[in-house]
């Protein structure tokens, strides 16, 4: 496994490597040296896509959980005090008309002001707040802390979709390997059989249209050589993407295709697996349950709710002449019609919910479905190798036999050439197989939700 140190120095060698620093400083300066090879298992390759500047859907998973936290904090804060604090000084004028204020008193000399002031205000003053009892503001709380719950098993979520398209990325490269060291050994029968044709013309028992036949199986070889290395670079540059790397970075794998058998297991045990561990299923699990208690939120909000306050200060017409004042008491709220605003949320909140029980089941019904492929995608594909085993090793044993014969003269190149044709088409009947049973296996493991068991 691969350390976060280790990863943060490939970064550094991968940006060194790069284009812009590789230019040089014209000065003359020897060129930097070239990163070295980074020798990858499945295990270390994952880790890489998982690190803390990896795919980008981990790193939005991660951001959506803060988000969601966030809005938890902002729905509790209806159910926590709310204190202020206030200092003012005011100068005042007031025209007393505009308050209704106007007498007439018939007293001689006498009017009566319709405009008075300036006058000074001081007021120093704390003052709280506090919901003491709101049943929908509880409930949509903690609805809240389900969406959170949601957002950190979606963020599992994400990250076991990215351990399955590294896995599948990776055995693509092992595949993509497998056929270029079978290409390779194609082209080394091939250029044996050239030379053994040449050597049994020269000898007089063989024909020049032996030597034809084996220059032709030769140059097909190569081609199919020069194929499979352009599979393996884009089978490399499919990787290093899924590892969110440099695609310039130089990759070696030390995995290959084999085959290991797996633990027979029934699609309802493996079903009841995945709803245990599966993160999407346990995602959907707490969005359910957050629209069920915004449905309860929703009913709550027609019973009445309680509030209660206070403030306490000082006001006068200066700092040196205020005196204390306070106010303290409770409301008690009882909705009674509000154009029907509860009633929409309330229908709102009830449709939400039955999406999510449809969204359930319908989730249910896939993870079934994801299961039951596997597995029979397993149990098939390990037929496949069994019999693609049994082929390649008479396939082998069929060219080794032409190849005598057609050194000892008893039979033309045209043998050995069909010889040679079945042998490769083994080679790639067994490595399709065990890919395809590889593939089965990381397939498995992801509709279970044992993926992270399976990758270690």
């Amino acid at each position: 496994m691969i350390s976060r140190t280790e990863i943060c120095w490939l970064l550094a060698l991968i940006i060194v490597s790069s284009p812009v620093h590789a230019q040089g400083n014209g000065s003359g300066a020897p060129p930097p040296q070239a990163p070295r090879v980074l020798r990858l298992s499945l295990s270390d390759a994952v880790a890489i896509a998982l690190a803390p500047e990896g795919n980008e859907r981990v790193r939005l998973a991660e951001e959506l959980l803060r988000q969601a936290r966030a809005r938890s904090d902002e729905t509790r804060a209806a159910l926590l005090p709310n204190i202020s604090a206030s200092v003012g000084q005011e100068s005042m004028t007031r025209n007393l008309e505009t308050f209704g204020i106007r007498l007439n008193i018939p007293l001689p000399g006498f009017v009566f002001p319709t405009f008075v002031g300036p006058f000074d205000v001081f007021d120093a003053r704390a003052g709280a707040s506090l919901t003491a009892l709101n049943l929908g503001s509880i409930r949509r709380y903690q609805a809240s802390l389900s969406q959170v719950r949601q957002a950190e098993a979606e963020k599992d979520g994400a990250q076991d979709d990215v351990r399955a398209a590294v896995a599948r990325a990776y055995l693509g490269a092992l595949r993509a390997l497998a056929v270029l060291e079978a290409a390779q050994a194609d082209v080394t029968l091939a250029e044996a059989l050239l030379r053994l044709a040449e050597d049994q013309k020269a000898a007089g028992t063989a024909t020049g249209i032996d030597v034809t036949r084996a220059t032709v199986q030769l140059a097909d070889e190569r081609q199919r050589l020069l194929v499979a290395r352009n599979d393996l670079d884009a089978a490399h540059l499919q990787l290093l993407r899924s590892m969110h790397l440099n695609l310039t970075a130089p990759i070696e794998l030390s995995g290959q295709l084999t085959y290991e058998p797996v633990a027979s297991v029934t699609p309802e045990q493996a079903l009841k697996m995945a709803l245990e561990a599966r993160a999407d299923w346990q995602a959907q699990q707490k969005r359910l349950e957050s629209a069920g208690r915004l449905r309860s939120a929703a009913r709550m909000d027609r019973l009445p709710s309680l509030t209660l306050f206070a403030d306490y200060g000082s006001i006068g017409s200066s700092i040196n002449s205020a005196v204390p004042t306070r106010t303290y008491g409770f409301t008690v709220q009882v909705p009674i019609f509000d154009g029907g605003r509860v009633d929409a949320r309330r229908a709102q909140s009830v449709s939400q919910y039955r999406q999510e029980v449809i969204r359930s089941e319908d989730l249910r019904a896939q993870i079934e479905l994801e299961i039951r492929l596997a597995l029979n995608n397993l149990k098939s594909s390990a037929d496949q190798v069994s019999t693609a085993r049994e082929a390649l090793g008479l396939a082998e044993n069929e060219a080794a036999q032409a190849q005598r014969r057609f050194s000892a003269g008893v039979s033309a190149a045209l043998e050995i050439t069909d010889a040679q044709t079945r042998l490769e088409r083994a080679r790639e009947n067994n490595i399709a197989a065990l890919f395809g049973y590889n593939l089965a296996r990381i397939d498995l493991a992801a509709a279970t939700g044992a993926l992270r068991q399976e990758i270690h």
